[in-house]
């Protein structure tokens, strides 16, 4: 298993640069170099995580939404979060869709959010904790 207080601090560093890389336009001179900056933390996060964190989501996805297959990780990692209080939240329709048979009706979202490191289930405007690093 991974230390997981790196894992999420290599996860918080990954969001806070997809945040400086949303923040600007593509017409911005440091637009490609932002995000060159930002492939190399998803490549290095992948490099570190992608074993343990593929583990992570097939649990989830057994539990939750069997019928849905398992992305990368980085697809959970959503595309775009707030910062409050040094915690990180998202919108709704955030992450990756998944099919939860309990709510055909609804859209339903898995999200990887650092501070502190979890696993969202987003249902509308419900939130559900299915994984927390202890």
């Amino acid at each position: 298993m991974p230390n997981l207080a790196q894992l999420n601090q290599d996860l918080a560093e990954l969001v806070a640069k997809r945040i400086e890389l949303s923040q600007i336009s593509y017409d911005d001179v440091r637009y490609d170099s932002i995000e060159e900056a930002m492939h190399l933390l998803e490549d290095e996060f992948l490099a570190k995580y992608d074993d343990f964190l593929e583990d992570v989501f097939l649990d989830i996805h057994d539990e939750y939404c069997p019928e849905t297959e398992v992305l990368s990780p980085l697809a959970y990692i959503a595309r775009k979060y707030v910062k409050r209080k040094g915690n990180y939240e998202i919108a709704e329709n955030q992450g990756v869709w998944v099919e939860i048979e309990e709510t055909p009706e609804k859209e339903a979202h898995l999200v990887l959010l650092p501070n502190p490191l979890r696993v969202e289930l987003i249902i509308g405007s419900f939130r559900k904790v299915v994984w927390q690093a202890e």
